[in-house]
């Protein structure tokens, strides 16, 4: 049997090179270079059809290490929460207090970008500290 040796995540969106540079922005990631015989992503999607024109974008992490993320226009808009979501790491090791103050001062950051602060969910018994968000086009994901 194969072994999986990578993973894409993929995005439904309805601006999908918009989402991509958002997400860019989260989490550190590029661009990747145009096709050859482009010299800008803008003249390869001139190159195609008119209804493919800025159907999908994509970006990753630079060091190959994170999943590469896709982005690919749907013509219905999003309805119901998502079954699946990233968790940005922002407070991996931290605890209590110091954990909370780090990922609300993300959190921050995230909103600067267009991002939507949903829920502030204090440390409990069980949980450490996380926070729901949407992002631009209102997908779920959770600073943890």
């Amino acid at each position: 049997m194969a072994s999986i040796k990578q993973v894409q995540v993929t995005f439904d969106c309805a601006e999908p090179e918009r989402v991509a540079r958002f997400w860019c922005e989260v989490l550190g990631y590029v661009v990747p270079q145009p096709p050859d015989g482009f010299p800008t992503w803008d003249d390869y999607h001139r190159s195609l059809p008119k209804e493919r024109q800025g159907a999908s974008f994509a970006c990753g992490d630079p060091s190959g290490v994170g999943p590469r993320l896709y982005f690919q226009r749907v013509p219905e808009g999003k309805v119901v929460k998502n079954r699946v979501h990233l968790d940005v790491r922002a407070g991996t090791g931290l605890v209590g207090e110091e954990r909370l103050a780090t990922l609300q001062a993300e959190c921050a950051r995230l909103v600067a970008l267009g991002a939507v602060c949903e829920q502030v969910m204090p440390a409990d018994e069980e949980n450490e500290s996380c926070i729901r968000m949407h992002d631009i086009e209102g997908n779920e994901f959770c600073l943890d």
